[in-house]
């Protein structure tokens, strides 16, 4: 019951977070380096169960959209912004290796002061000449979608055919080990037909790879989502989730150290996620994120109206949310201890004392219920408390994925024929809130 509670209260605070207002940009130039995320949404294949924004590879459309990326790089830059790390997600960024050595290297060039460069990339993409360009272009952090090292879970999944099965991943990631200071493997648990015994293989397998960090998701999707996965995959079972989540922290715990509350280091020489140590990021390309200084901004999901705008002077952003200050403040509280501990110098020196007598009641909640402990320094997660942190960053997450899945439905045009079957219904469906959003957000660029 308590579960279903946290699910339900984190779904409608996402709800509420995404509902946006026309943006003409990010407001003010932060006056110090910023972390910079870029989102490359091409897919040779679109995996049913995944509510990123994603789109068909034509390579056409994806060398015009890395051109546009590089301009709006230039733009950013010119305005003053410095960037001090990148991350690179999808879709599948090196999807055109040759496009993404051009757009780190601009990247790199820019910005000399660059402390990390993360990349995503698949299983089938860790070949010789992919591992020697995303080394020369100074990869810090490689992510792997693995998923599962379960061969029946992979053909389920529609991957088995694309990136191999457990030996052939098990190869692949043994080509890439040791030339990143992080290897990451992102995995999956509480799939639909994933029993007990399956999770402990893959852990098994984790065990035996090469790769140092291990980030491991709950399946989260969205509505829409569900209802296609579970036409391959079946019905996800929440009810199980505790015990999974208690499996992965005693088999991962004599090799791995948790550093958030789904992602676990092998050893001292790991990068984490970003979203966990950036207090303000900036998302460009279609589809992306920004945070500035308390407000949230999107860019458009039409990889056309992108590009246009791009082409125009503009940069992709077109919806923003403000947050009021209170608002501000549970971000942090949610995001910071995602990452096991706040301190509480670093609160004071962006609120003052006002945090802990604004937010003393969901501090003294979170202790009650035994999810965080306190300190002189700070406050700090428990176990109980990380599974807490899961299931509330899954429901936000879920609420941000069908967020995404409503511009889709507005851009079926541009989506490949496979995925756009599934968007074909009226605009009417998704209510009027959501459409007034999707028609804002991808509309065509206007004159300055």
């Amino acid at each position: 019951m308590f579960d279903a509670l946290i699910d339900a209260a984190f779904r409608h605070k996402a709800q509420q977070t995404v509902r946006l207002e026309p943006s003409q940009g990010i407001a003010n130039v932060p006056t110090s380096p910023v972390f910079l995320y870029v989102h490359v949404p091409f897919c040779e294949v679109l995996c049913p169960y995944c509510s990123f924004h994603r789109v068909s590879f034509e390579e056409r459309r994806a060398r015009r959209y890395f051109a546009a990326l590089r301009r709006e790089i230039r733009r950013y830059q010119s305005e003053g912004y410095v960037f001090n790390g990148v991350y690179v997600g999808g879709g599948t960024p090196t999807v055109l290796p040759d496009e993404l050595a051009d757009t780190l290297g601009l990247i790199r060039e820019l910005n000399p002061g660059l402390s990390e460069v993360s990349v995503e990339t698949n299983p089938k993409d860790l070949r010789e000449e992919v591992l020697r360009m995303l080394e020369s272009a100074g990869v810090d952090r490689l992510s792997v979608g693995v998923q599962t090292f379960d061969d029946d879970l992979l053909r389920q999944m529609v991957r088995l055919e694309k990136y191999g099965c457990r030996a052939e991943i098990l190869d692949h990631l043994a080509a890439a080990a040791g030339r990143f200071r992080t290897l990451n493997v992102d995995m999956m648990w509480n799939l639909p037909q994933q029993t007990a015994a399956m999770l402990e293989a893959d852990l098994d397998t984790l065990l035996l790879s090469p790769a140092n960090q291990a980030s491991l998701y709950p399946l989260m999707t969205s509505p829409t989502a569900a209802q296609r996965m579970a036409k391959t995959l079946g019905r996800r079972h929440k009810e199980r989730m505790g015990d999974h989540y208690e499996r992965i922290l005693a088999r991962l715990g004599s090799s791995f150290v948790p550093t958030s509350a789904w992602c676990f280091n092998r050893g001292t020489q790991s990068i984490d996620e970003y979203i966990v140590g950036a207090a303000n990021y900036v998302g460009l390309g279609s589809g992306a994120f920004s945070y500035v200084d308390g407000v949230l901004y999107a860019t458009t999901f039409s990889l056309q109206a992108y590009v246009e705008r791009i082409d125009r002077g503009l940069t992709g952003v077109t919806g923003e949310r403000r947050m009021g200050v209170r608002e501000r403040m549970r971000y942090d509280l949610l995001v910071r201890l995602f990452g096991l501990r706040m301190e509480k110098d670093w609160v004071r020196a962006r609120y003052g004392e006002r945090f802990e007598r604004t937010l003393r009641p969901e501090l003294l909640g979170l202790k009650v219920v035994g999810a965080i402990a306190e300190d002189e320094r700070g406050w700090s997660l428990t176990p109980r408390g990380m599974f807490l942190w899961v299931r509330m960053m899954s429901a936000f997450f879920e609420s941000v994925d069908e967020f995404r899945e409503q511009m889709r439905r507005h851009i079926i045009d541009e989506l490949g024929d496979a995925d756009a079957a599934e968007y074909r219904v009226p605009l009417a469906g998704i209510g009027r809130g959501a459409e007034r959003a999707a028609r804002e957000l991808n509309a065509p660029a206007r004159a300055p």
